[in-house]
């Protein structure tokens, strides 16, 4: 059974940065195409950021420059850098295998404040 657990979420103020990490547990993690989500209250969970088993990468238009993705196989973890943090990036993230999607994690909640 996969297990997803994410963390690194908190408070930040507009301009600043969080580091967020996803674990994965229980898969063949290094050659899946892994990707970030995230859900606003009220909204619908979307895609923020893929990252392929070699490190290639696409962001969702309005996190592109600020948002950088990235993955240590030898540690079945995957990263998120979020940089220059706006209001609007409030949301709980969650990551998931892109393709096939394992049940969803706890997810982790970022908070940016104006």
């Amino acid at each position: 059974q996969v297990q997803l657990v994410e963390y690194g979420g908190g408070l930040a103020q507009t301009g600043g940065s969080l580091r967020l990490s996803c674990e994965v547990s229980g898969s063949a993690f290094s050659i899946t195409v892994m990707s970030w989500y995230r859900q606003a209250p009220g909204m619908e969970r979307e895609w923020v950021a893929t990252i392929t088993s070699v490190g290639t990468t696409a962001y969702l238009d309005s996190v592109k420059g600020r948002f950088t993705s990235s993955r240590d196989n030898a540690v079945n973890t995957m990263y998120l850098q979020m940089n220059s943090l706006k209001p609007e990036d409030t949301a709980r993230y969650y990551c998931n295998s892109f393709y096939k999607p394992w049940p969803w994690g706890p997810g982790t909640q970022v908070t940016v404040s104006s």
